[in-house]
């Protein structure tokens, strides 16, 4: 069973989500809450695999709860609740570690299969997506400097090898597997092995994190029009 909390400061949406979530099967709803500090709260007491957690709302927004439960608890999954697939708060709540974002408005199957995916490990939302979002609010991210140089490298690339840093970057620009592969005149499987080293390495949870941070670090300059 996927154990799942919800955290929204609409009781009525909570109903709603419940129904959907306990009707698919393989999801238990354990508990709710109406605001951040109570989703901190429960999330302690418990344990939930994946928090479905609103934006906005009293006492503790959701970015700001995001933060602190992924920090706490690492091991459990935040899908967040936003209005526009590209905003600001989606933006902000994945660089908080979300795991991703679905729309309120999403259908019910949407709404379940993104939270099994989370749940899955997986991110739902791409690479693709990340990157435009990031180039949209690129002005949140610290200033890049030049390119990594192998003497200069953020510590948070430091331990990646030359061929994972291309790994990585390719990440950034939105590449597929087998994109990576045929750049890189390497195989798919060798290339899902880098791609499963620079993760760990970088201590993300997917391969959206991953891009988030070379944006981070500056290895990836946003492209802004």
């Amino acid at each position: 069973m996927i154990r799942v909390l919800l955290v929204d400061d609409h009781a009525l949406i909570r109903v709603g989500f419940r129904l959907v979530l306990e009707s698919a099967g393989g999801i238990e709803v354990v508990g709710e809450a109406g605001d951040g500090r109570a989703a901190l709260e429960q999330t302690a007491a418990l344990r939930p695999d994946v928090v479905l957690m609103d934006v906005r709302m009293p006492r503790l927004d959701g970015i700001g709860a995001t933060r602190r439960l992924v920090e706490a608890a690492p091991g459990v999954r935040v899908l967040i609740l936003t209005t526009f697939d590209l905003d600001e708060y989606a933006f902000a709540a994945l660089r908080a570690g979300a795991s991703g974002f679905l729309l309120k408005d999403a259908a019910p199957a949407d709404l379940v299969g993104a939270v099994r995916t989370v749940a899955g490990g997986e991110a739902v939302v791409s690479p693709r997506v990340t990157r435009r979002m990031l180039e949209l609010f690129a002005h949140r991210l610290p200033a890049p400097g030049e390119a990594p140089r192998p003497d200069g490298l953020d510590p948070r690339l430091a331990e990646l090898t030359p061929r994972e840093l291309e790994v990585l970057h390719r990440l950034a620009g939105a590449r597929s597997n087998a994109e990576i592969a045929a750049e890189l005149f390497l195989s798919e499987a060798t290339v899902k092995t880098h791609v499963a080293r620079v993760l760990a390495k970088l201590g993300v949870r997917d391969r959206v994190h991953a891009v988030v941070l070379a944006y981070e670090t500056g290895l990836v300059r946003p492209t802004l029009g």
